[in-house]
This record gives structure tokens, C-alpha cells and sequence, in this order.
């Protein structure tokens, strides 16, 4: 497989956790390297991870896995956009944000971004395709995807407040949709 391909699959594949990731960067206070590094190691790791996991289980399980994860991913999503949106980060007395990077809420949103790349290895692995370099590279540019996300969202969050925490929420829940949109529809 040629390395444009890979980098386009890869870019494809991380507007999730990049979208994400603007959420994530605009709803915490401050961020830290280590803010920065636990979303986008994370977001890379199961990106560059559910790839292999498809490639592994192979053409029979796809269709048995396909027939649901869609659903997975949009209750994950839905479920965390419908708090944002109904619960605001901060209230008028100031309240302590959550943080998107820490615990099973970042596993889930790992999780929920990162389903589409197991399709992709379902895929390559039918193509019998290697999946070291895809993997790999998956993996890096989303970590980097994620980055350039919370970045943007730290600039995005100062300037509207708790109204980014719900657009966010709307964004969480829309990505979820058309998930399960596009699958329903194939």
C-alpha cells in the first residue's frame, strides 16, 4: 500500500479525534503537557491499535462486529455530548470542570473515535495487506490530529466560555449521528 494512501486513511480517520480534541481543549481551565499528552497518546494508541485488532479477527468476525459498532459508538458520543450539553462545565459560582482526559471517559472517547479504524483493518486485512506501517502511522497523525486539536480548542474556549463546552456537546453528539448514519445507510 503506498504511503499517500496510508497518510489520506490515517487523516480520514483522525477528524474524529481531532473534533473531539477541540472539545476537550476548550472545557478544561488549563492545560498541561500532561493534558496534552494523555488525550493525544491515548487517541493515538487506540487508533493505531484498532487497526491491528481488525486485521487480526479477520473477514468473519467483520461482519459480526459491523452489525454493532456503530451503535457503540454513538451511545458513547451521545452519551457524553448529552452531559455537556445539559450539565455546563462551569456554573456562575465557578465549579471545577471535568477533565476529558482522565479516566473512563477518555477510554470511552477512545473508544468512540477510533471504531472506524477497526473497519479499516477489517479492510486490510481482506486486502491482505500488511498493517505495521498503517498501523503505525494511523497512530501518529492521530496524536498529532489531537494535538492541533486541543490547541485550537484552548484558543476557541477562552473567547466563548461554557457556550464552546455545549457547541461541543452538539459536535460529540453530530459525530456519533453520522456514524451511525453511514452505517445504517451502507
Amino acid at each position: 500500500m503506498e504511503i499517500v494512501t496510508i497518510l489520506g486513511i490515517a487523516a480520514g480517520l483522525a477528524l474524529d479525534a481531532f473534533a473531539v480534541a477541540v472539545v476537550a481543549g476548550s472545557v478544561l481551565p488549563r492545560l498541561t503537557a500532561r493534558h496534552y499528552f494523555r488525550l493525544s497518546f491515548h487517541f493515538g494508541l487506540f487508533q493505531a491499535l484498532m487497526p491491528v485488532l481488525g486485521w487480526l479477527a479477520g473477514s468473519a468476525a467483520a461482519a459480526f462486529v459491523q452489525s454493532f459498532d456503530h451503535w457503540i459508538a454513538f451511545g458513547v458520543l451521545l452519551v457524553i455530548g448529552g452531559k455537556m450539553l445539559l450539565k455546563p462545565a462551569e456554573d456562575q459560582a465557578g465549579a471545577a470542570r471535568g477533565d476529558p482526559t482522565r479516566g473512563l471517559v477518555l477510554v470511552a472517547l477512545a473508544v468512540a473515535t477510533s471504531i472506524d479504524a477497526l473497519a479499516v483493518g477489517f479492510s486490510l486485512g481482506l486486502l491482505e495487506t500488511t498493517i505495521v506501517l498503517p498501523a503505525a502511522v494511523i497512530g501518529l497523525v492521530a496524536a498529532a490530529f489531537t494535538l492541533c486539536g486541543m490547541k485550537l480548542g484552548r484558543r476557541v474556549g477562552k473567547l466563548l466560555g461554557v457556550w464552546v463546552q455545549r457547541a461541543g456537546g452538539i459536535v460529540l453528539i453530530a459525530i456519533g449521528t453520522q456514524i451511525l448514519v453511514r452505517h445504517l445507510a451502507a
